[in-house]
């Protein structure tokens, strides 16, 4: 992303650079031009209109140009705001199945007791985080569950699927399911691979921990709604799915290794402002009609200083080539892509 951004950048700023240099160059030929040869000047006020004309179009050009382009990205937002809901209404789904499992009688006692009872305030990041030495709680929590079996990892990691927030410590009484997600939760579920919990717990070490994960004990009414929502989800990858370890396995992977990278995705990409681009179109596009069009004009009208009709043809002059080599910079990566 970072050299996308440069090439994008290069593109510009050598025309740019270019261009600035050839104005200032022009101003001090004019200049000159015009303090060692006194008729000078009325040459140059002679030009007026054409430069006004040449201005003037110039203008029109890059007002329309900018038009076209935010209708064009317009749709493209759109576009990506649809496809954005659709990868919340997955989220939400997910989440709902998670709270059907959370909530269920699954957990070993000791489990549900250990966690909601003695660590109510304890939350899944802390515990990956307890490295880095802020939360008491998560270091006395690695220090008791050693007796345990590690389902109570599983069970804080369902529970922070079901924050909205990441420094949240305990869940509503209902639970939220919003229309955009907090990206500094979606960052920790990234950092912490959360989902990868199930994979591993029903999949890769199920024979470890079938003892204390009894799928059993999800009634036929929630395992039927489970899998209705995993088919809302995706239909293609759920489609010959049933309620068992395997199929939770291969949920707790569909959540960690797609569903959340395409939504944080879909969210970091999203753009509420116009490119850079553009918005250096759009000062080029003022400054046409305020040096371009209004000084040579006002010049006439209000015999302004000569210098001011120098600084309008220089700058004209210069934005004109600004625009033609910025435009073959553009062509020229356009047709090597």
């Amino acid at each position: 992303m970072s050299k996308k951004s440069f090439s994008v950048n290069y593109f510009v700023l050598i025309p740019l650079v270019f261009s600035c240099i050839l104005c200032i160059f022009l101003v001090y030929l004019l200049d000159q031009k015009t303090t060692n040869t006194a008729i000078f000047i009325e040459t140059l006020q002679d030009q007026i209109s054409t430069i006004i004309g040449i201005s003037g179009f110039t203008a029109i050009f890059l007002l329309g140009y900018i038009v076209f382009s935010i209708f064009g990205l317009n749709r493209i937002i759109v576009s990506g705001d649809n496809q954005l809901n659709v990868l919340i209404g997955k989220m939400n789904a997910a989440r709902k199945i998670i709270e059907i499992i959370f909530k269920s009688k699954l957990w070993a006692t000791q489990v549900k007791t250990f966690i909601d009872d003695e660590f109510a305030g304890l939350s899944f990041f802390e515990v990956k985080e307890f490295y880095k030495g802020k939360s008491k709680l998560a270091i006395e929590f690695l220090e008791e569950k050693k007796g345990l079996d590690d389902t109570d990892t599983l069970y804080l990691e369902l529970k922070s699927l079901l924050f909205t927030q990441p420094k949240q410590k305990n869940l509503p009484t209902t639970i939220e399911y919003p229309m955009q997600y907090n990206p500094a939760i979606l960052e920790k579920w990234l950092e912490h691979k959360v989902g990868s919990g199930l994979w591993y717990h029903f999949g890769y070490r199920f024979g470890d921990f079938k003892n204390t994960l009894d799928l059993e004990a999800l009634h036929e009414r929630d395992q039927d709604k489970i899998m209705e929502l995993a088919n809302s989800i995706d239909p293609v990858s759920f489609e010959e799915s049933s309620f068992n370890d395997v199929f939770l396995s291969k949920f707790g992977e569909y959540i960690n290794k797609n569903l959340i990278p395409k939504l944080f995705e879909a969210q970091s990409n999203k753009r509420n402002s116009l490119p850079k681009t553009l918005q250096l179109l759009y000062i080029l596009f003022g400054l046409m009609v305020v040096l371009g069009v209004l000084t040579p004009l006002l010049s006439i009208l209000l015999s302004l200083p000569p210098f001011l009709l120098i600084l309008s043809y220089s700058f004209v002059i210069s934005a004109i080539v600004f625009m033609v080599i910025s435009g073959l910079s553009f062509l020229s990566k356009t047709l090597t892509n």
